[in-house]
């Protein structure tokens, strides 16, 4: 899967697990999620590389636990899993 294919895997599954998702400069850390008045946000850092962005939006939906509940493409729950274990 190339990397903007998995950004948009990555949205699609903040989307189903019903987080919020905002694309902004963020400085190029690649964001991450934040509660904001109640509600769960992932901020993808505008200002960084695919790479960082996939790899920094998926350490932070591996730790929802909700996300053994729905369907994650394969490739994708591979990398979620890796992402949990560190």
């Amino acid at each position: 899967m190339d990397l903007q294919t998995k950004r948009e895997a990555i949205v699609e599954l903040a989307d189903q697990l019903g987080i919020t998702v905002r694309v902004a400069p963020l400085g190029g850390d690649g964001g991450g999620i934040a509660i904001i008045k109640g509600t769960k946000v992932l901020f993808i850092d505008a200002s960084a590389d695919l790479a960082t962005q996939c790899e920094r939006s998926l350490a932070d939906l591996a730790q929802i636990p909700e996300i053994h509940n729905i369907y994650v493409r394969p490739e994708l729950r591979e990398e979620l899993d890796r992402a949990r274990a560190d």
